[in-house]
């Protein structure tokens, strides 16, 4: 399974692969038609209401952390499933508009869909 991280505003690499932004909201900043992406998964994204709660304080990042897991445990398992398939298959990249790269939900995404990938190969 081949998956990284990248903000939406970083330059597009040759290795980026299947680009797909995570983010609930579209980032502020970039056309649509500038962004290169692939797909927009924005039903992966956490709720608002974790969103707006979290407000990217490292103090609320593993109480955020927790809580948006299990917001993916009961997520669309199609788009999950889809994110899984294609990384796979080939390099996929999640996008992300947080300036934080260490503690922002793409983060916990990621680990997320490697998780779940491990646990179906050793079934």
């Amino acid at each position: 399974m081949k998956i990284q991280l990248k903000r939406i505003y970083d330059d597009t690499a040759q290795n980026d692969g299947y680009r797909v932004l995570v983010d609930g909201m579209w980032p502020r900043g970039i056309a649509k038609r500038d962004a290169r992406i692939d797909e927009w998964y924005k039903t992966l994204a956490p709720s608002k209401e974790l969103r707006q709660w979290f407000g990217h304080d490292r103090e609320r990042w593993q109480a955020f952390r927790k809580a948006y897991l299990a917001e993916l445990a009961e997520a669309n398992t199609v788009a999950l499933d889809e994110l899984r398939e294609i990384a796979r298959q080939q390099q996929l990249t999640l996008l992300f508009a947080a300036r934080d790269v260490e503690c922002n939900h793409a983060v916990v995404l990621k680990a997320y869909l490697e998780t779940c990938d491990d646990r179906e190969k050793k079934r």
